[in-house]
């Protein structure tokens, strides 16, 4: 474990009274879990990766990345993680835009999370960057009873890679739940084949989760969550979601937040790329984990959020404006699911 990061800064610090408290949760009989998805903004280390393009986050590069501000960075996302769990951190966490295994590693063994004993699953992806999806989880409540990376190859582009998406069956209080974790192209960049990437890639998972609730007699617990780089009003994710009344299996609860509610904001409008999408049984389900609309929501304390200098209103505090080191959290809010169980 590395020195440095072990080391508590003054937010960790700050946790410690929360923690000292918190942890009698870890006894007691659970009747809920939460879980987290998070796009952490960059989270790169200050390493060389000869097989990806991440020289803007070397000390060298262009954002002078360095040791002391990867490790406020690493700090910030274990405050917020513990923040986001109140008394305990979520039993599940996804998290995207995370270089590699080791920077995962830093973050759950060399904070106030190594107390917890989250288990991961990370593999490399095939992004130029190298930035990856991943899943932690709670071994002492979750068990991941297999799991797979999947991307359609049958690309309009052979030369167009992005983030894989990540499959995971987990056994959760006698329960199965079946987890996405996405991270699509983004609609900015000029990368003009990846309206077409989305497609594809929503309609692979669409036909996952279809095949899923087919082998489970139309009684299959999913949660599809992640960055899809596009509103929950868009054509692409309603390709998921379509159909009518009860006949839809799937349903996008990010929509029903409201107009004003997001997770990123961009030229002082706030967007919903973050979402969580689930399966109309897990919220109409007698028996087991079940949910509710008014059980998913934003995470969104003060301390994510700063005054924006440039368009009237707060804003997430991120780590970077552009090419300009501000040492916030991220440039995304996170969103959060609860799950019951009766």
């Amino acid at each position: 474990m590395s020195k440095g990061i072990a080391a508590l800064t003054a937010g960790t610090l700050s946790l410690l009274l929360l923690l000292s408290f918190g942890t009698h949760s870890l006894d007691e009989e659970k009747d809920s879990v939460r879980i987290m998805f998070y796009n952490t903004e960059n989270l790169f280390d200050i390493h060389d990766d000869t097989l990806t393009d991440d020289n803007e986050f070397l000390p060298k590069g262009t954002r002078r990345w360095n040791y002391s501000r990867y490790v406020k960075k690493i700090n910030s996302i274990c405050k917020t993680i513990i923040a986001a769990g109140d008394w305990a951190p979520p039993e599940i966490i996804a998290l995207c835009e995370t270089e590699n295994r080791k920077v995962i590693k830093d973050l759950i063994l060399g904070t106030n999370l190594d107390k917890f004993d989250y288990g991961i699953i990370q593999e490399d992806s095939p992004d130029p960057r190298g930035i990856d999806v991943c899943l932690l989880y709670r071994k002492d409540i979750i068990e991941v009873i297999q799991y797979d990376y999947f991307q359609n190859t049958d690309t309009l582009e052979n030369d167009f890679f992005t983030r894989d998406v990540l499959y995971a069956k987990c056994l959760v209080m006698d329960d199965t739940i079946h987890l996405f974790v996405n991270h699509w192209p983004s609609k900015r960049g000029g990368v003009l084949s990846g309206d077409a990437k989305r497609k594809q890639i929503a309609e692979l998972v669409r036909v996952k989760a279809d095949s899923i609730n087919t082998a489970c007699k139309n009684r299959a617990k999913i949660i599809i969550t992640g960055d899809f780089n596009v509103s929950p009003g868009d054509k692409v994710l309603e390709s998921i979601t379509s159909g009518t009344g009860r006949d839809t299996l799937l349903m996008n609860l990010s929509g029903l937040l409201g107009r004003n509610s997001g997770t990123y904001r961009y030229k002082g409008i706030w967007e919903m790329p973050d979402q969580i999408i689930v399966s109309r049984f897990l919220l109409r389900c007698e028996r087991g984990l079940y949910t509710e609309q008014r059980m998913m929501r934003i995470f969104n304390p003060d301390f994510l959020l700063f005054r924006d200098p440039v368009y009237p209103g707060l804003s997430p505090f991120s780590t970077w404006r552009g090419y300009r080191y501000l040492g916030g959290f991220s440039d995304h809010l996170p969103v959060l699911i609860d799950l019951k169980i009766r």
